[in-house]
């Protein structure tokens, strides 16, 4: 690894997960950023720079920081949709590079369970949905057929990744679906948008997570040794799925390549994999992108359960969004696990010696695409 050692991720943690009637959208934020703080060290006074996103207020960043007691130095609501967070670690690294700052907190929270997708009220209707297109599953059951059309993939295919997620999940206490599941399972549960069944489909609950970044200097006083930001890359390529340049390429294509570039590194060298599942196309079409495997050869890639525990390719090894959790926007949440393996703090889910971790979240209806890569000393 060649890349220079700017700044890490010293502090991480989720709020409470599951159905959370009782709790709001700011009371999770700050449970998590409390948490986060706590592992690394580190306190409220020691924030210069706050991140946040989601479509819960008009001006989120300034209830956030209204309601956490915190006057930044800087402060950035960059919402890109899942990928948003990906995106804020990398515009940490951009602000402590130029000095602009030491110490940067990144929040996220959501009650999706309790009040079912308030998002979707705010969006701009696209060219489908006047015409009763299902946002947002049509829109990846789309990619799916398309990708099924072109190169052969089947759905037995994506069942391969939602068992191997759910073998991860069993490992979580953490996790929402602890249940084993099978293929046939997959493939008997409810159809939702032809050919995504219900079990394709990502989980709804309430939570929340936050992560803190510091600067070399600041992270040489945390508590956790540091988790160095290595490489970054992020991109978009549409808003409505009509406008997607290639149902079956997403802009990880672009953003991975860049972000590996930076750290200076080949994909031989990456121990871990995080990447955003909202469907389980969603992972088929992001491995793919990120250059795992070749267009097309993703089913045959994530076959004979080569993502799940004991596999060659140790994938979403908390649960993923399709078992562990997902409120809404999941991207930091990918960081967070990252985050956690390369401290080896996972017990029964651990990846043996882990020492770099890619992580891509995926925005929109594969729209943004965002990309980390972490690694430990």
């Amino acid at each position: 690894m060649k890349s220079e050692r700017i700044a890490a991720v010293v502090g991480v943690a989720e709020a409470d997960l599951g159905k959370l009637p009782g709790s709001n959208v700011l009371q999770l934020q700050a449970q998590a950023a409390k948490r986060a703080l706590d592992d690394a060290g580190f306190t409220k006074d020691d924030v210069e720079a706050l991140f946040t996103a989601g479509n819960w207020a008009q001006f989120p960043n300034l209830m956030l920081g209204e309601y956490l007691g915190i006057s930044p130095k800087y402060t950035d609501s960059t919402n890109i949709g899942g990928s948003s967070f990906e995106s804020h670690v990398a515009h940490a690294v951009a602000g402590i590079k130029a000095g602009l700052f030491n110490v940067a907190l990144i929040t996220y929270g959501s009650t999706n369970r309790t009040n079912r997708y308030p998002f979707l009220k705010e969006l701009t209707l696209t060219y489908e949905e006047p015409f009763g297109f299902p946002t947002p599953v049509g829109h990846y059951a789309m990619a799916a057929m398309r990708h099924m059309h072109q190169y052969g993939t089947t759905s037995e295919h994506l069942a391969e990744i939602a068992v191997a997620t759910r073998k991860w999940a069993m490992l979580n206490e953490k996790a929402q679906m602890q249940k084993p599941l099978t293929i046939d399972d997959v493939l008997n549960s409810p159809m939702i948008a032809e050919p995504l069944h219900l079990l394709d489909c990502c989980l709804v609950n309430d939570g929340g997570g936050a992560i803190v970044v510091a600067s070399a200097e600041a992270a040489a006083r945390a508590k956790n040794r540091p988790v160095w930001i290595l490489g970054h890359g992020e991109t978009h390529t549409h808003n409505s799925v009509a406008q997607m340049p290639d149902l079956t390429v997403t802009g990880a294509r672009e953003s991975g390549k860049r972000a590996m570039e930076m750290a200076g590194v080949t994909h031989d060298e990456i121990d871990i994999v995080q990447v955003y599942d909202s469907f389980t196309i969603t992972v088929l079409l992001t491995l793919e992108s990120l250059g795992f495997c070749k267009p097309g050869e993703g089913g045959d890639f994530v076959s004979n359960q080569r993502t799940a525990p004991g596999g060659s390719f140790p994938l979403n090894t908390n649960g993923g969004g399709l078992s562990y959790c997902h409120p809404g926007m999941y991207g930091i949440f990918l960081i967070i696990e990252a985050t956690q393996q390369l401290r080896g703090e996972c017990g029964a889910r651990q990846v043996e010696d882990a020492k770099i971790a890619l992580v891509n979240g995926t925005g929109g209806t594969l729209s943004s695409t965002s990309t980390l890569i972490l690694g430990r000393d």
